[in-house]
């Protein structure tokens, strides 16, 4: 996939969804002794939703939404994308339902020079860096003053995801943790794409969750273990 992205000048970017609640408990705070510190916030249950997509050069772009995730919601961000990118993007994700359900496949068949959706090893979310934007994301929204209502909070995601645009260095960053560093390496890595035949969909009976070298190696590997073969 690397090697077709640089062949092509596309760009490799990972992707994530990740849901914001009213009622998250983040972050800490400092109390008189005796007493139980209190952080006022609205009675009301609300949320919001983001997907953003990073790339090993610093690029962020995301998208915030009210509703659910699902997969109409799922073909407008690759469909936000395209616009932004004249060479193919090569779109790395997880194994959730909707990044594999039918509507995102028809969409991804329908466009094909524009947008290639890959997924990680099953079972392996520590192998996703957008992980760490959702982390991030979560430590950075305000703690003192938090949200009244759904406006407040989709606006409040829509700043923390602005500003870190503005931080190429930080979004590089989020591909230096000791379990997505193989972003940066040279070494192999399985993915897979999307209309992959049967025998090499990692999520059918037979193949087995990938097995990850220690955390303090220096580099990470991936494999599949497949009937017969390593």
């Amino acid at each position: 996939m690397r090697a077709r992205a640089r062949a092509e000048g596309g760009e490799i970017l990972f992707a994530d969804q990740v849901g914001i609640r009213s009622d998250r408990v983040a972050g800490r705070a400092w109390g008189e002794k005796g007493r139980t510190a209190v952080v006022r916030r609205s009675g009301n249950r609300f949320s919001v939703n983001a997907v953003p997509a990073i790339s090993t050069r610093g690029r962020m772009h995301f998208m915030v939404f009210a509703e659910s995730f699902t997969a109409e919601v799922m073909c407008r961000f690759p469909d936000r994308l395209a616009g932004h990118f004249d060479p193919k993007v090569h779109l790395v994700v997880d194994g959730h339902s909707v990044h594999r359900s039918r509507k995102v496949r028809d969409w991804l068949a329908a466009h094909p020079d524009d947008v290639e959706m890959h997924f990680l090893p099953p079972y392996s979310p520590e192998l996703d860096p957008d992980e760490l934007v959702n982390a991030d994301l979560k430590h950075s929204l305000p703690k003192q003053h938090r949200a009244r209502n759904q406006a407040e909070l989709a606006a409040e995601t829509r700043r923390f995801f602005r500003r870190r645009q503005r931080q190429p260095h930080i979004v590089r960053g989020y591909f230096g943790g000791p379990h997505v560093r193989y972003v940066l390496d040279e070494n192999p890595m399985s993915f897979w794409s999307i209309g992959s035949g049967p025998s090499e969909d990692p999520g059918r009976r037979g193949h087995r969750p990938p097995t990850v070298a220690a955390a303090a190696s220096p580099e990470v590997h991936v494999s599949y273990h497949r009937e017969g073969c390593r």
